[in-house]
Parts: structure tokens; sequence; C-alpha cells
């Protein structure tokens, strides 16, 4: 399924976990149990020794997973193994794509099943070689916007941009939070055109997912909640979450939840 297909049902849940946490072997079925929990895309993140967009939580999970063998060629593996009808998507620093070769990385991107890529250190201006590799091999590739980002580029990104466009709901790194800033529904507001609007950092409870829905956006992104969730080794707390989650931004949208 392609990200767009996705959006025709939305609200949408997007799960992130970083690959290899807690072992390489057990990503593939750690996949499969979010989506029949309710998740409707898996960010896949593929951990780094050094990561500058994320926060203590995500941090330790890519340590975990790097100490469990995960690298680059693993990761490919693995989401291959994650065989699920959702669209799968990397999450992962440019310097790792850029030594595998811009190319190669998005044919592997395509071969494992992965149809969209958030690098978040890479802007939209330095993207061109990387986006015409995406679009040879059907990926599409995700920028990011913050509330701080001005008007102008905020129009480009828009315009940009494949797939849906990432909110960052706060300035900073990764990490669960209490509150949705009213920054968020300000950048939810400012964004015009038709492109789905995704919003992430900071979300981890339903009442949250729920908020940035009834502000106007189209899908909510998780991930240092469940990430430590299973760092906890809690996996059943982490599907009720999801459950949970997904319910909540059905009944934001105004649709009745199905009921399985």
């Amino acid at each position: 399924m392609r990200i767009s297909e996705a959006f025709m049902h939305r609200p949408l849940l997007i799960v992130y976990i970083c690959a290899g946490d807690p072992s390489p072997q057990e990503t593939p079925d750690l996949v499969r149990r979010l989506v029949k929990a309710g998740a409707d895309i898996i960010e896949l993140g593929l951990p780094h020794s050094d990561p500058i967009a994320d926060g203590p939580t995500i941090q330790a999970a890519a340590q975990r997973a790097i100490a469990a063998g995960m690298n680059t060629d693993v990761y490919f593996e693995v989401a291959a193994e994650a065989d699920v009808d959702v669209p799968k998507i990397f999450m992962g620093y440019y310097n790792m794509v850029y030594a595998r070769g811009l190319d190669k990385f998005a044919e592997d991107c395509a071969k494992s099943g992965i149809r969209g890529m958030i690098v978040p250190d890479l802007p939209p201006e330095e993207a061109g070689p990387l986006k015409d590799a995406c679009r040879q091999h059907g990926v599409d590739l995700i920028f990011l916007a913050a509330p701080n980002t001005p008007d102008a580029r905020l129009c480009m990104i828009e315009k940009e941009t494949s797939g849906f466009l990432y909110l960052v709901a706060r300035t900073g790194v990764t990490g669960a939070r209490s509150d949705v800033l009213q920054d968020t529904r300000d950048l939810i507001a400012r964004v015009s055109g038709d492109v789905p609007k995704a919003v992430g950092f900071g979300i981890s409870t339903p009442e949250q997912a729920a908020e940035v829905i009834r502000a106007g956006a189209d899908a909510a992104i998780v991930g240092s909640a469940c990430v430590d969730l299973i760092a906890r080794g809690e996996i059943e707390r982490l599907e009720n979450l999801v459950r949970e989650m997904k319910a909540a931004m059905v009944r934001a949208k105004g649709k009745a939840p199905i009921v399985c």
C-alpha cells in the first residue's frame, strides 16, 4: 500500500519504533502486533550512534539495537520480513543514506516494502539528488516543518514533500510530553495546501493524539512512548496504548470506531 492510499482513510496513527530494539529477530513480530492493534503506518528507525533529533528514550533504544547487531544491511532484512499490509517508512540520518549510495538506498527501500523516507537532517534545498532517486523507485521523501518555520519556507516545504508533511509539534528533540502547545495548533492551521498533515514529537497519550486531530491534523505520530514500553518489555501495554490512541482519534474525527 502506498502512503497516499493510506491517507484515504484518515485519521491515521503512525507508530515509530527503533528497528532492532530489543533485537532484530523480534522486530518483525513487533511490527505485526502494532498493525493488528491499529497502527496505520509504521516508522522504522535505523539506529544511529550519534542521533541529533532524538531524545534520551530513542537514543537509548538505538544503542540497544546497535549492541544487538543492527546495521543497515540487517535493517533492510528486518523491514522485508515485517510483511504487513500498511506502509512502512524509513526514519534515519542522511550520512547513513549517503554512505550506502542514494540510488541503492532508495532501491533497497522499495525492495523491502518501505514506501517513504524521513531524513530529519536533510533540508529540502539539499535534497534534490535523493528526491530523484526516491522518485525513480516509487518512494516518498517526507519533509518536516516546525512551529518556528517561516511562512515562505513552510510553503516551499509543502510543495517539496511527498506522502505527507511531518509537523514537528515543538522545537527540540523527540520525547513524550504532557501537553499539546498552542504553537502546534497554530502550525497545523498555517498549512494551507492539500498535503496530508501528520503531527509528531511529544505525542504520548490518546488525549494528545485526539487533540491534534481536532486541530486539523490528518495523522498523529507516536514514538518515544512506544519505545519506552518496548524497553520495559511491556508489549501488551504498548498494544493497548495503540488501540486507545486510534479509538480516541477516530472519535475526535467524528467517526464510530470499528469493533473487532
